[in-house]
Parts: C-alpha cells; structure tokens; sequence
C-alpha cells in the first residue's frame, strides 16, 4: 500500500470511529442506540468521506455532528447539499431582535443601516432567493475575491443577524412587522421527509410520512415525567364540545384548526397568537358527527386546510392571507371534509367525508402552487372501472367509501397509502350486494399519477360501519428470517394487520381487541365471516361495536422497541338492519346499533402490539363499564420511554416497556384528540387539544 492510500485509509477509519464518540458526547460509543441519531450521523460522515460536501471544513462537521448544534445537519444524511438541507432554525422573536444589534455592530457599516447596501450589497432584496446556507458560510468564513471577509460571530449569532435580515425582507414585502406574524416560515418539501430527525418540529399530521407519531426528544423521561406541568393554554373557538386538530408545529410556530371555520398560529413557546384566519362555511350542511376538522398541512411557504364545505384552501404561512382556495366537491351532494391534508414533493393531496350521505368517495391531489387538479381515484370504481361488477346494480352511484383521515406515504417507493370507509348504505349490504371495492380497504396509489398499484380489503361488504380510516403505519420487521418492508394497520374491526409494502400481500391478521364476528383467514387474507353476525331486524350481538375496536384516534410506532401503541375499546352492541330507499344526499344510516343498558360492560384502554407478530405486550385499561366514553383521543410515543393519550378529561403518561401509568392530569375538558411533541431551544413541548383548547405542558426549568 502506498504512504498516500494508508493516510487516506486512517484518516477514514478515525473519520468513522468519531461520529460514535461525538454522538455519544466523549463517551463509551457501543451504548449508543440507532434511535440516539447515530444512524445519520454515521450516513453524513461517509458523505463527507465520498467527497459530497467539500463545503463543509472537518472541524465544523465534527462540531455540528454533536447533539443540540445550533446547526442541524442531520438531513444531509439523505440529501448531500447544504443548500438544501441546512436552514436557520432561530426564527423567533427574540432570535430577530438579538440579529437587529449584531447586524447594526457587524454589518450596517457596509450594507447600510436598512440592509439595502451602502459599500457592500442589498442583503435584504437577495436573501428569500438564496439559501440560508449561502448566508451563513460566507459570514461564517468569507468570500473568496471579494472584500467579505469571515466575520467575528459564533454560530448562533449568524443565524440570529439571518433571522433579522429575513424580518426585514418581510416588511418589504408589505408583512406586519410589529407582530409574531413577521417571522418567515418555510418548509422545503425536502425536510419532510427526513423530519423524523428534525424532532424540534412535527411537520405532518402523524410527524412523519411513516405515520410513526413518535417524537425523538427525550428531556421529558420516565424519570422526571412526573414534574410535567402545563406551560400555556390558548383558548379557541369550537362550534361543539371539543375540537380534534393534531398541531403542525414549525419555525417555533403552532398551526391548529378552529373549528367550524377558522386557522390559527401561535406562538409555540408562549401560545400567544401569531394570525388567525377565518373563512365562514355554509348554514344547513350535512354532516354525519359534528362540526370537526382534524388538523392542516404544511410546505414551502404555505399552510393547507380542507374545508367542512369541501373546499381546500391554501395561506402564507408566515402570515395567514388566503393565497388560492379550490373547490374540491359539491357539499350539496352530501360531501364534507374533516381531515387534514397531507403535503409532498409539489403537491396536496386530499380525502372526503360523506359516506353515510350516498356519496362516492376519492382521493385527490392539488398542485401546491395554485390548486391545479393533478389527478383523482375514485374509491367506488363507475363504469368501465376495475372493481365496478363488485356493486350491484346502481348501488355503486351512492356507494360512500369516504376517505376522510390522511394516509402515508412512503418516498422511497414513490407510493400513498390511503385508508377508505364503509360503503353506504350501513347495515344493509344486502342493496349493495358484493365486496363492494373499495370500501373498507387500504388503497396504494402512485403518488404522481394516482393510478392504482395494489389495494387490500379488510371488511368485504361490511354491513358494520367499519370504516378503514385508521392511521397507516410503515415499517421495517423481521419476517421469516428475512427484513420486511411492511404497513401495519390496527383495523377498526378489530384486527392487527400485517402487509407487504411493496405489493399488498398479507401476511397475518391478529385481534387486539373482543372480535365475534370472524373465525379466521383465507391464506390470502379474506376474513372468513360468521353468518350469524350479519345485522337484523331484531338485532345481533357483535364485538366490536359500530365505532370500533379502534376509530381514526391515530396510534404510535416506536421503531426502537418493535411496538404499535393502539388506542382501543373492547365493546359489543346490536346490530339492526332495515329496508329503506336510498338516495343521494339523504342519510344512509337504515339501521342502527344499541347496547342494552347495564348489561354490555366496554372497557377503553391504551395497548402495545408486537409489529413483528401482532401479540399483545401489555395493555392499560383507563375505564371500563356499560356508560363509558368510547373515544381514546390518539397516541404520542417518544425516546423518553414514554406513551401519551388523552381519555375523558385526562391526559396520561405510560411506561413505554409496562404501560404503567407514571403521571396523569385532569384538564377539565373532554378530550378527542392526539397529542405531538416539539422543542423550542432545549425544552421540550407536548402539546394536546382539550375541549375548546390548546394546552402546551413541559418541565419547569432547572435551578
């Protein structure tokens, strides 16, 4: 071996063995776990070894490698260039006002007291066209050629005169200077992706395109979760008893729906509002359970909200105007929209509601710039479509099949996976004989085209109101001795499912919760359905009830531990049945369920499912009895070793490992919806809808 190739080989060799001593922060590097950030961390350094980021020196790389750098470079790990992956994170407030003394000691002199150049350049008409990492590196170190020499600033001084600079390109652009609203916010829709790293922010509805709901921070542990107090609450408004937004968290800021007509942002350190758009909805629309909207989506500059009157609106992020707004359906015909859009790569794409109203369902997708249609599948097939000969007769024109949660998406295979509801009308399959496709069903589509790749049916015909709007979630198991690329799914029927990404094949199907209703599978995954559980005139006893062993309540993947957190009820009722017209526009309901008083306990509860075999770890149980609360509000897990869920008007903490209840608070208010966690600096947030408001909870500072 020549002298050079053995300094080039030790020099790699020290270059892979320091990110396992900077992760672990000096010390012993074997203790360290993937979900410490290793894996990335790992995935930059042999970028930087392969020669892709020569812009970045040695010695800077192995100081931002450690944990808590004011520069996050853990999306290099996917995508090599500092032009796109590296962004200013110190948006805030006070971050702009530190910026406006440094920029008036260090810069003013040769850009100018306004940043519109005197000797030097206009910094603030360039920077919204430029990256931030052009800003930082040549304060950071100059610019060859020019007079711009490295500037005497740390780090984080950099980035606060950015913060500033960017305050003052938006009160040109004709901004509220003198609000919270004045900071810039952008999310480049390749952060999304890799937003599992970026665990200060939760950027989609489930934190990640996975569906995962689990947050990497860890200040907030099994050892101290019980010092948890609430940090702020934000009163909203609310047409009902509760409202049901996940939060979007991003740039220190808190998206969150009002409901029955409105968005607001807040200050995700304080709760104090940043902007508040409202866009009154119709009088007389019909809608199957209240006036709820479950969240927005966010990308580039832009906020995404769908609309109870079927409409999909489009806002400035940083400011709340109304950029564009589309009409998605007819809410004459019976359609609504509850759920929140999902955002990816240069579009949005968007479900339904309405499916108890005879409508037929679809999903579809928006371009982000201007609302442009880009394509749509129809879940109930028409005419000339495969799956149509699986209705009967013109059942297929009232068919429902909503699709009113969002889905995943898994980037690598280019697919979204879309859950779909039951068809209409409920409890009588006998007017729509047939599997009825799609309904009840997990449909994979191509996210540029929308054409259909694979689907699987849960419920064939389902004549229980089993909708298949539950959270997806993709994952990676061992599976018979090879690793498998799966989508896991806690089906409201009450079944754990296991399929193969990549082209819908079962694999297994277990119960986590009371079932009556199957005795089995096929090998290829069809339910073999007991006819004695079929809805009736007089009424048949069914495990699970009408709302499900689970609902759209979102559950949790820790990755780490291999574990599904399932919110769940275990519940029978009667099942009727009649015989009724149909029509479009008009309710579908021709039937019902009741549970007779007293004699039918339900039992609500939190449980963790092995993702590699579908086995039930442990389960909590948070109430049980015949008049309970059949809503578990959803799931948050994090590397802290922790579980949160809402029930009632309790929020909980479990042990990730036990589900032992380790703190518990009462917030006066019922909850339905899921929590997300979020830092601002080194605190870390959970933040949680209850009733009519947004509470923030966090540890109190140290002393």
């Amino acid at each position: 071996m020549k002298g050079s190739e053995r300094v080039n080989t030790a020099r790699r060799l020290v270059l892979v063995g320091l990110v396992f001593a900077v992760a672990a922060g000096g010390a012993g590097a074997l203790a360290i776990k993937v979900s410490d950030g290793v894996a990335w961390r790992a995935r930059v350094v042999l970028a930087k070894l392969s020669g892709d980021l020569p812009e970045i020196p040695l010695s800077s790389l192995v100081k931002w490698l450690r944990p808590n750098s004011l520069v996050y470079i853990g999306d290099l790990a996917d995508h090599p260039n500092p032009h796109a992956a590296i962004h200013n994170t110190l948006v805030d407030k006070e971050s702009a006002e530190n910026g406006a003394r440094l920029f008036g000691r260090f810069c003013a002199s040769c850009h100018g007291d306004n940043g519109r150049g005197k000797v030097g350049p206009d910094l603030v008409s360039s920077i919204e066209h430029k990256a931030d990492w052009i800003f930082f590196s040549v304060v950071k170190w100059g610019r060859t050629g020019t007079e711009m020499g490295a500037q005497p600033l740390d780090d984080r001084q950099i980035w606060e005169t950015h913060a500033y600079i960017k305050q003052l390109a938006f009160r040109g652009s004709g901004g509220d200077a003198g609000s919270e609203s004045s900071r810039q916010v952008r999310v480049e829709a390749a952060s999304i992706p890799a937003s599992t790293s970026r665990s200060a922010e939760w950027l989609t509805f489930a934190g990640n395109y996975a569906g995962h709901r689990h947050s990497l921070l860890s200040s907030i542990s099994k050892q101290n979760v019980r010092s948890l107090r609430v940090a702020w609450v934000s009163q909203l408004r609310s047409a009902g008893e509760y409202l049901e937004a996940s939060p979007i968290v991003a740039s220190n800021l808190i998206f969150v729906t009002e409901s029955p007509d409105g968005v607001v942002a807040l200050d995700a350190a304080t709760g104090e509002k940043a902007w508040e758009f409202t866009r009154p909805v119709p009088s007389g629309l019909r809608l199957c359970c209240g006036s709820v909207n479950r969240g927005v989506a966010i990308l580039n500059d832009s906020v995404f909200v769908a609309t109870l009157d079927a409409h999909l609106v489009a806002l400035n992020a940083s400011t709340g105007r109304k950029k564009w707004e589309i009409k998605v359906a007819d809410f004459g015909d019976g359609y609504s929209m509850t759920g929140a859009p999902l955002a990816l790569g240069d579009r949005v794409v968007v479900g339904v509601a309405g499916g108890e109203f005879g409508i037929r369902g679809f999903v579809a997708a928006y371009d982000a710039r201007d609302g442009r249609l880009l394509w749509k599948f129809n879940t109930v097939p028409g005419p000339g479509e495969a799956g149509h000969d699986t209705w009967a007769g013109d059942s297929w024109k009232t068919g429902g099949a909503p699709t009113w949660t969002a889905g995943a998406y898994d980037p690598a295979l280019n697919l979204l996976f879309w859950g779909v509801g039951n068809p209409a009308p409920t409890y009588q399959s006998s007017a729509r004989a047939g599997d009825n496709l799609y309904s009840a069903s997990v449909v994979a589509l191509e996210a540029v085209t929308g054409n259909l790749r694979w689907f699987f049916q849960f419920t064939p015909g389902d004549d229980h109101d089993w909708d298949a709007v539950q959270q997806p979630v993709l994952a990676e198991i061992p599976w018979q001795g090879q690793p498998r690329s799966v989508l896991l799914w806690a089906n409201r029927n009450g079944f754990f499912y296991a399929l193969d990404r990549q082209t819908g094949r079962f694999l297994f199907a277990k119960p986590f919760a009371r079932q009556t209703w199957a005795e089995g599978f096929t090998p290829e995954g069809r339910p073999i359905v007991r006819p004695e559980s079929r809805p009736s005139i007089k009424g048949t006893l069914v495990s699970p009830t009408a709302g499900g062993a689970t609902n759209w309540w979102p559950p949790s993947y820790d990755a780490g531990r291999h574990m599904v957190y399932v919110p769940a009820v275990d519940a029978a009722t009667l099942y009727y049945t009649t015989d009724a017209r149909v029509e479009r526009g008009e309710r579908q309901f021709l039937g019902s369920t009741f549970t007779l008083p007293g004699s039918q306990s339900a039992v609500a509860s939190v449980k963790a499912v092995d993702a590699r075999t579908g086995d039930i770890r442990w389960e909590t149980p948070l109430a049980s009895g015949p008049d309970i609360p059949r809503v578990v509000g959803g799931v948050l897990s994090t590397a802290g070793g922790l579980v949160f869920a809402g029930y009632d008007d309790e929020f909980f903490a479990f042990d990730s490992d036990t589900g032992r209840i380790l703190w518990r608070l009462r917030l006066g208010a019922r909850i339905n919806a899921p929590p997300v966690s979020y830092a601002i600096g080194q605190t870390q947030f959970i933040a949680l809808m209850a009733g009519n408001s947004l509470f923030a909870f966090s540890l109190p500072p140290t002393r």
